[in-house]
């Protein structure tokens, strides 16, 4: 009795622990990777725009106020200075004059003050927004485009960085890019071979020689990879072979993301044996994840004539 209440004890643990774990580690992550964020954009983004700004200051200050209205961190007292080249001299540091000596004593008063005020903590981070949004600003004219397409070419020249440069912004213009990859459609194709159906995002209609060459009308389908759906390949098919599901562009990549585990709610099959946690395999390639798209792609100038209407096989 006792081994069968600890063993139930046992399971329940495991059951309610994977249950929390599966709750709170989503939010868990995405507070940790704002957090981390947040981090990186403050060590090199705001810390160094308030340290330029610090010495902006200290450099303007004294050239436009009045000695009289001098901020309370501005004055050093020879007790100060004193004490400074003391500090130095137990530390074995090379002496100093009076003047950079006085300049190292006002920056760090300077730099207590500025710490001291949340406001101005933040002020870098404010400056860094404003000047990424001006730079947008700019780069966005006409001007500015031709310019900074001189400065990537200057850029793809560079040893190393060539190799690397080309890749990353492909990646930040495919997340924050206003010419991101414009899918239409989310569709299934028989690929990488018959009978194997696999999710892709319709982007249009292919290259004009190969409709030539096979003598049908044809669309481009992007098949993206788990769990980065941002690589992938881009295959031709017939646009018949290209066949419709009912869900949307974000519903399709998280299917994609997740492997297959995240399904829309809609398009989840039946279950195995009576097994909830098990979902029900179709009998035939496509029976259920294609019960509701049997109808292929459609040109927007109208129906492709040659559809029959269902997926066909490829003949190899």
């Amino acid at each position: 009795m006792g081994k069968s209440n600890d063993k139930s004890f046992g399971s329940d643990f495991r059951h309610f622990f994977m249950r929390g774990l599966i709750v709170l580690l989503p939010t868990v992550l995405t507070l940790w990777i704002v957090v981390q964020a947040y981090r990186f954009v403050d060590a090199n983004v705001a810390q160094p725009i308030n340290l330029g700004v610090q010495k902006a200051v200290l450099v303007i200050t004294p050239k436009v106020v009045n000695d009289k209205k001098l901020p309370s961190w501005f004055a050093v007292t020879e007790d100060q200075i004193t004490q400074r080249r003391q500090e130095r001299r137990k530390t074995s540091l090379p002496p100093l004059t009076d003047t950079e000596l006085r300049g190292q004593i006002r920056e760090a008063n300077f730099g207590q003050w500025w710490d001291s005020h949340w406001y101005t903590r933040y002020s870098g981070l404010f400056v860094g927004i404003v000047l990424i949004y001006l730079a947008g600003r700019m780069l966005g004219g006409f001007i500015g485009r031709r310019l900074y397409a001189r400065v990537e070419k200057l850029l793809a020249r560079i040893p190393i960085f060539k190799q690397v440069y080309p890749h990353v912004k492909q990646i930040v213009d495919f997340l924050f890019g206003e010419s991101q990859m414009h899918f239409s459609k989310v569709v299934i194709v028989e690929y990488p071979r018959a009978g194997i159906w696999t999710v892709g995002l319709l982007t249009g209609d292919s290259l004009r020689d190969i409709r030539t060459k096979m003598g049908k009308d044809i669309v481009s389908v992007f098949i993206p990879s788990s769990p980065t759906p941002f690589t992938g390949y881009t295959i031709t098919v017939p646009r018949e072979d290209a066949i419709e599901m009912p869900i949307s562009i974000e519903e399709a990549l998280r299917f994609v993301v997740s492997g297959g585990v995240l399904v829309p709610e809609r398009e989840r099959t039946g279950p195995i044996g009576g097994n909830p946690g098990v979902s029900g395999l179709a009998t035939e390639p496509g029976d259920e994840m294609i019960k509701d798209a049997r109808a292929p792609i459609e040109s927007d100038d109208g129906p492709d004539a040659g559809s029959p209407g269902g997926a066909r096989s490829k003949a190899g």
